[in-house]
């Protein structure tokens, strides 16, 4: 059961045992509510008989107090665990999906979207603490409650007692029905409203291209469209939502009708008495109070099945582990007959981005990933940093097989500058220092320094101490990438990866630049990805890569002598430069 219960709300061991509490929790309350119809058949039953003895009437007091006692108690016992056990489940549900992000592989990712992994990040999340505090215990701790009620109301009369259960597994059933219609709808929904996030994020980011375009108009009926879809669903939702509780509510209601129908044929032919008759009448309308709310209540967990196991799948997905222990020996980067693929489909038939790739990246060298849009560089890059692991073939750090190796303590070995540079809304020093954050401002500097950041550092307003911007929106392309630079160079591990890291540099920045490269290299191992010849001519090695495989591979020397891929692309890049208007 606590297993189920995990799996089918996203809960912790502890918010399983906690949901459990609660459930227990609402049925007490629930029963203890019972108890003032209980003492009010009681008095009743003296006041038809005349008066209420003396010594009755002191114990009738007593049980006022002592029932007005156990009401207070068991609602703060419901409350502390429905509400407050929820909370604290609320923010460990939070951490670990925290947590869970960081461990997954980037494959993930890759298949989700940003603004799907944002919705359930943060509405997911609220939704299913509402879920937790208010539906989940109201109705599991109603239908049980109900049921101890149904079966003394059995034993005390059943004839009265089928006259006002009869409606219940009709009204449930009512409900229970519009599983499969609300569950499709509320993917619909889902779906829309994750396009119209999307059309919005988009629209943000696009803005600039938007105007300059002058397509603003355009995509602003297309985003009203989305806009639209999420409201039309919405009101399909609810209404047939609606359609469903409130029919379910109403034939609840017949069992009021019924119980004094019954009971006024019953009571007639004198098998029961009027107080008989009167406290099922109190009891149903007690009775039926909870399950309505618990009806409500069942249509939106049916509602939430599907945001469960949205959350539910990113708990439950497969994490990358390994060893926190590093055991090679040296930095040597080797790649034996790789192949990878984005998408692992069931069938094998999988578009591979490499097939069979074989190389190696020598300590001390700088090694050189070239090739045609698409032939793999990027791919190679991320699988020697163990973002993915690949499908067959091994790739080894210093004989190390980096698939064994926790993925967080290989990048201890790493210095990775992206060529897409993500900054943070902060200070320069601070941007700097993510690439270690326990050093020193002198630290920071010179690692800025060998990036040449200096220069334009010194030019802002308030120099190290300016804030930057979300993702460095005060800064320059170049100047961006400088300071993205300067992380891997302040980390300063023994393999760096460099993603097309000078590309939005001049050829002075980007001779600065290599420079300071050329003094970081010593004993280390150097992967860099580029497509401008003259950034790779004074490499060690170069790795040509086409279609996914090692098309040639070599110093630069030997591959001009080869007519070949690297050859042509030097040739092409030449007469590029040559080209006038």
């Amino acid at each position: 059961m606590i297993e189920r219960l995990k799996h089918r709300y996203a809960l912790s061991d502890k918010g399983t045992r906690d949901m459990i509490k609660a459930f227990i929790a609402v049925t007490l309350a629930n029963l203890v509510l019972m108890l003032p119809v209980g003492l009010l058949y009681w008095l009743s039953s003296y006041l038809l008989d005349g008066s209420v003895p003396n010594d009755k009437l002191g114990l009738f007091i007593a049980g006022i107090i002592v029932v007005f006692v156990l009401i207070a108690v068991t609602t703060r016992f419901q409350y502390r665990a429905t509400f407050l056990a929820t909370y604290v489940e609320s923010g460990v549900r939070r951490r670990a999906l925290a947590e869970k992000l960081r461990r997954l592989p980037l494959s993930f990712f890759g298949k989700k979207d940003v603004s799907d992994l944002t919705n359930t990040i943060m509405s997911d999340c609220a939704l299913i603490e509402t879920a937790s505090s208010h539906w989940i215990p109201e109705l599991i701790g109603s239908m049980i409650s109900t049921t101890i009620i149904v079966i003394c109301l059995l034993f005390f009369n059943w004839k009265m007692a089928l006259a006002a259960i009869w409606v219940m597994p009709v009204a449930f059933v009512i409900v229970l029905t519009s599983r499969r219609g609300l569950k499709n709808t509320q993917k619909k929904t889902l779906e829309y409203k994750l396009a119209c996030q999307d059309g919005i994020q988009e629209g943000l980011e696009t803005l600039r291209d938007l105007r300059s375009n002058n397509m603003t108009e355009s995509f602003m009926k297309g985003l009203n469209s989305k806009i639209r879809n999420v409201e039309k669903n919405a009101i399909t939702l609810e209404f047939k939502n609606a359609a469903y509780v409130c029919s379910a509510q109403m034939i609840l209601k017949f069992g009021i009708g019924t119980v004094a129908l019954i009971g006024s044929m019953l009571l007639i032919k004198g098998e029961i008495n009027v107080i008989t008759f009167f406290m099922f009448l109190l009891v149903v309308t007690r009775m039926y109070e909870p399950l309505q709310i618990a009806l409500q209540n069942l249509s939106a967990i049916i509602s939430l099945n599907t945001t469960c196991e949205r959350m539910d799948e990113i708990l439950s997905h497969d994490e990358q582990t390994g060893r926190q222990t590093l055991t090679n020996k040296g930095y040597d980067i080797e790649f034996k007959n790789v192949a990878f693929s984005y998408d692992d489909k069931a069938d094998g038939n999988d578009d591979k981005v490499l097939s069979d790739v074989s190389f190696v990246a020598k300590q001390g060298e700088v090694t050189a990933l070239i090739g045609p849009s698409g032939g793999g560089k990027t791919t190679v890059s991320r699988l020697a940093a163990r973002f993915w692991d690949c499908r067959s073939g091994k790739i080894t750090v210093g004989g190390m097989n980096v698939s064994e190796i926790d993925p967080e303590k290989l990048l201890s070995l790493y210095s990775i500058v992206f060529q897409d540079v993500t900054l943070f809304n902060n200070t320069v020093m601070e941007n700097i220092r993510i690439g270690r954050k326990d050093a020193t401002d002198e630290e920071v500097m010179e690692a800025a320094r060998l990036a040449n950041c200096v220069e334009f550092v010194e030019k802002l307003p308030d120099k190290w101490n300016t804030m930057i911007g979300e993702n460095g929106s005060e800064l320059s392309g170049g100047e961006r990438q400088r300071i993205s630079i300067a992380r891997a160079f302040l980390k300063d591990t023994p393999i760096i990866l460099m993603d097309e890291a000078t590309a939005s540099l001049d050829v002075d920045n980007e001779s600065v630049i290599q420079e300071s490269i050329s003094r970081l290299i010593k004993d280390k191992t150097v992967l860099i990805i580029a497509h401008r010849m003259r950034t790779v001519a004074g490499v060690d090695k170069i790795v040509v890569l086409k279609n996914g495989i090692v098309a040639e591979q070599g110093t630069p020397d030997e591959l001009r002598r080869q007519d070949g891929v690297y050859r042509h692309m030097e040739q092409m890049q030449s007469e590029a430069v040559r080209w006038r208007f």
